[in-house]
């Protein structure tokens, strides 16, 4: 009869054995955690940027105006990017189109992100970055169209990336010395300088939204300048580029920059969402300067009328009112949280400082009487073309 050997363990063995089980235990549940958070989308809180004023700068007020110069562009413009775009497109006869364009852009991380202009890339079908001579291919991360603002991120990013720092764009004052690095009209990591010329001044994105709080320098900006930093004489970035005032088609010294801290809102976003997620009121809302100037005849001089709701908007679950099918007027928003409403872009303003879920009080015109209707909200309707959207909020 064969004989089965039996293999008894030792009670050091056993020891061992729970130990190292344990041990694989913990690594697996380890894995498997990591695993998880690749999986899932990046915690727009936990995204940080760079804001201490980098190596390498010497005290502007130990050297001089020229050095400082030199120093900014030494140790920045690395970290600035040559964004080039490809977009194809087929005209009426079937024929393939190739176009290029380029921009600027700036390094915020040690992950490859490029912050840029949305413009500079919308409608491109391929994005490569040139970094210090060398190219990457590119990808989108995220776009806001509202902001003009665009993430990239480069494939194989080194992890000697140089980053530009952020500065605080809320303690600019007129006069200071900023200096622009981008790429205009394709000269690489061009510099120009110059000062702020004035703040808090409007603009638009090329979708209508407007964009408050622009930088006006008269540091030359010109086409491909777009998205690049502009920088104060620490090295920190305080705006992005996106617009020149040229009648003649060239720099005459009125350029707007983008405030970075404006950035510093949406870029989180963008990260983790791919876009920036607005809470909306989910109604169209033309204003009642426009309809006075049609011809129509309204009880209030100035507000925001609701001619319809969208169906599960904030507006509708809030309970506003929209025109009835026999022409009865809707309500008209006068005023949201004691600001006055003269036309969409104030109340553009006032939710974008607004986060989904927040509350916002609406005083409304109904019925010969004014009452106030709060109002909780909710997230972006589907997106509408420009044209609608300049009613519709």
């Amino acid at each position: 009869m064969k004989r089965q050997s039996v293999y008894q363990l030792s009670g050091r063995q056993l020891l061992v054995l729970a130990f190292a089980s344990a041990m694989i235990a913990i690594g697996a549940a380890a894995l498997v955690y990591s695993y998880a958070r690749l999986l899932s989308p990046r915690d727009a809180s936990s995204v940080t940027f760079a804001e201490s004023a980098p190596a390498g700068i010497a005290d502007p007020s130990a050297v001089s105006d020229e050095e400082n110069s030199i120093e900014v562009y030494k140790t920045i413009s690395p970290g600035v990017a040559f964004v080039n775009t490809t977009s194809i497109s087929q005209d009426m006869w079937g024929d393939v189109q190739e176009g290029k364009g380029n921009g600027s852009g700036s390094v915020i991380d040690n992950q490859g992100h490029i912050l840029t202009n949305y413009h500079v890339i919308e409608g491109a079908q391929k994005l490569s970055v040139s970094l210090d001579g060398k190219d990457y291919p590119a990808k989108v991360v995220g776009g806001d169209p509202d902001t003009d603002l665009a993430v990239l991120q480069i494939d194989n990013a080194p992890a000697t990336l140089p980053v530009v720092p952020f500065g605080d764009s809320d303690k600019l004052v007129i006069g200071q010395k900023v200096l622009a690095i981008g790429n205009p009209f394709g000269l690489d990591r061009t510099l120009t300088t110059g000062i702020i010329s004035g703040l808090q001044r409007p603009i638009r994105a090329r979708n209508g939204r407007p964009i408050d709080a622009a930088i006006q320098t008269d540091a030359s900006i010109n086409p491909g300048n777009s998205g690049g930093p502009l920088l104060d004489k620490y090295g920190r970035m305080i705006g992005i580029n996106s617009q020149i005032l040229a009648p003649a088609g060239g720099s005459v010294g009125v350029g707007f920059a983008i405030p970075i801290n404006i950035a510093k809102r949406v870029v989180p976003q963008l990260i983790q969402y791919g876009e920036v997620r607005r809470p909306k009121l989910g109604a169209s809302l033309p204003s009642v300067s426009d309809l006075a100037q049609r011809g129509y005849k309204l009880p209030v001089q100035t507000g925001l009328l609701v001619y319809q709701t969208v169906p599960g908007g904030s507006a509708e679950r809030a309970g506003l009112r929209g025109i009835t099918n026999d022409g009865t007027i809707g309500d008209i928003i006068v005023s949201a949280d004691g600001q006055k409403l003269d036309d969409l872009d104030d109340l553009y303003r006032l939710l974008d400082k607004k986060n989904i879920g927040d509350s916002v009080n609406l005083e409304v015109y109904r019925g010969g009487r004014t009452i106030t209707v709060p109002v909780k909200l909710l997230a972006s309707p589907p997106a509408r073309t420009t044209t609608t959207r300049r009613m519709n909020e």
